[in-house]
C-alpha cells in the first residue's frame, strides 16, 4: 500500500462476460490480463488500470426510465462528449427505487425538488 492511500479496489462490478472477440470483460472493462494480473498487481500497477479504464469514453446505453417509462440514451449528448447528465449539477441520491439513471426531463425535476427541498433556488 502507498502511504496515505488505501489500495485500489479492483474494478469488477459482478457483471462478467467476455466481449465477442474474448478480449475484455463487458461489465468492468479490463482486459483478460488486467483480470488475470490483479491480485498480483502492486498499488501503482492497479491505479494504472484504473486510470485506463476511466479515460474510456462511456458506452451509449438505450435505457428506460424507471420513474416515467420513457426510453432515452445514457451515455452521450452531453457538452464534453460524455453523458447529458454530466452537464448538470451532481444532487445524489436518487430517489429511492429508480435505479441508476433517469431520463433528462425526471433527472431535471428532481434536481428541482432537491434543490427546492433545501431552500435553494434551482439552477435549471
Amino acid at each position: 500500500m502507498t502511504k496515505g492511500y488505501p489500495a485500489p479496489a479492483s474494478p469488477c462490478v459482478g457483471l462478467c462476460r467476455l466481449d465477442e472477440g474474448g478480449a475484455y470483460c463487458l461489465g468492468c472493462q479490463r482486459t483478460l490480463d488486467e483480470i488475470a494480473g490483479w491480485s498480483g498487481f502492486d498499488d501503482e500497477q492497479k491505479r494504472a488500470v484504473w486510470q485506463r479504464l476511466i479515460a474510456l469514453r462511456p458506452k451509449v446505453k438505450d435505457k428506460r426510465c424507471e420513474r416515467c417509462g420513457a426510453a432515452f440514451r445514457c451515455g452521450e449528448g452531453g457538452a464534453n462528449g460524455a453523458c447529458w447528465c454530466a452537464d448538470l449539477p451532481q444532487v445524489l441520491p436518487l430517489p429511492y427505487g429508480h435505479g441508476d439513471c433517469l431520463c433528462p426531463e425526471c433527472l431535471r425535476g428532481h434536481l428541482r425538488e432537491s434543490y427546492l427541498a433545501r431552500g435553494l433556488t434551482p439552477p435549471l
